[in-house]
C-alpha cells in the first residue's frame, strides 16, 4: 500500500491546502501513516486541516433550562484547547493530528480546528466566538486561499464546510442554539455562552436523512470531484468554493420551506 501515490494520483499537489475527513478503518493504515503520506505529498508549502472539535462529558447540561447550566457546570473539567482531547465523534486521525508536534490548535471549545503546514495559523487562529462557522471562520478561510476537500472513505454526512452554507444561504428563518460551557481564564475557569445556528440538529426541520449526506451525494453525482482510491477507501477531493456554491444553492431550493 503506497498512499502517497494513491494521494498523487487522486489530485494532490504540493502547496495544496486540505481539510480532511477520514475513516481509517476505510483506508486501512495507521493514523500516523496517513498523516505522513498527507504531509509529504503537500510539502512544507501546503497545509493539512481538520475538525478536532472537543470531547465533552458535560454536553447534557444544554439540555436543561439556562438558568440551571451554570450551577450545574460548577464541577465541569474547563475546555482547555492544548489538552482537551478531540471530539471522538470525529474520528482516531483528528486526535493523532492534535498531538502532532508542530501542530496549530485553535481555541474555541466547539470549532477546534487543527492545522499543520505554512497556513496553520493563518487558518485556526482567533476564530469568532459566537456564530463560529460563518464570516471569518476557519471554514471562510479554507475557501478564501483555494483549499480543497479529502475525504478517505468518510461518511456522507461528515463535510463540516457545509455549515458555512448554512450561514450563507438566503432562508425566511433558522434555527438557532445557545450553549454554555466551562472554559479555561485567566482566573482559572468560567462559564461561557455560545450563540450560533443550530449546527447539530440543522437550521431547519427537513424530511429524510441528514440534509449534509443528500447534499455531497448530489455534488459526487455532478462529477465534478476527482475520485480514485486511496489504500482500501474510496475517496474525493473536492474544491471547496466549489461545493460550498453548490451547497448554498442546493440549501435555497430545498430548505425554504
Amino acid at each position: 500500500m503506497n498512499l502517497v501515490d494513491d494521494l498523487r494520483r487522486l489530485g494532490l499537489e504540493t502547496g495544496d491546502t486540505v481539510m480532511v475527513h477520514a475513516s481509517l478503518r476505510s483506508v486501512g493504515a495507521p493514523a500516523d501513516v496517513v498523516l505522513d503520506a498527507l504531509m509529504d505529498v503537500i510539502g512544507p508549502r501546503g497545509t493539512v486541516v481538520m475538525n478536532l472539535g472537543s470531547r465533552n462529558d458535560w454536553d447534557w447540561v444544554n439540555d436543561h433550562a439556562e438558568h440551571e447550566r451554570p450551577a450545574l457546570l460548577v464541577d465541569a473539567e474547563p475546555f482547555d484547547h492544548r489538552s482537551t482531547p478531540a471530539d471522538p465523534d470525529v474520528g482516531v486521525l483528528a486526535e493523532v493530528l492534535r498531538q502532532r508536534p508542530g501542530v496549530v490548535v485553535g481555541d474555541h471549545p466547539d470549532a477546534r480546528f487543527g492545522a499543520l503546514g505554512a497556513r496553520a495559523a493563518a487558518l485556526v487562529d482567533d476564530v469568532p466566538w459566537n456564530d463560529y462557522y460563518g464570516a471569518g471562520s476557519s471554514l471562510e478561510r479554507i475557501v478564501e486561499v483555494g483549499g480543497r476537500v479529502l475525504r478517505l472513505g468518510a461518511d456522507l454526512d461528515t463535510v463540516t464546510l457545509l455549515h458555512l452554507a448554512e450561514y450563507r444561504v438566503d432562508l425566511p428563518q433558522k434555527r438557532r442554539v445557545r450553549r454554555h460551557c466551562r472554559v479555561r481564564s485567566a482566573a482559572g475557569s468560567e462559564v461561557r455562552v455560545v450563540e450560533c445556528l443550530d449546527d447539530s440538529n440543522g437550521i431547519v426541520d427537513h424530511p429524510g436523512e441528514d440534509y449534509f449526506a443528500t447534499i455531497v451525494r448530489d455534488y459526487l453525482a455532478t462529477g465534478r470531484a476527482l475520485t480514485g482510491m486511496v489504500g482500501r477507501a474510496p475517496s474525493e477531493l473536492v474544491d471547496a468554493a466549489d461545493l460550498l456554491e453548490f451547497a448554498t444553492s442546493w440549501m435555497a431550493r430545498h430548505l425554504a420551506n
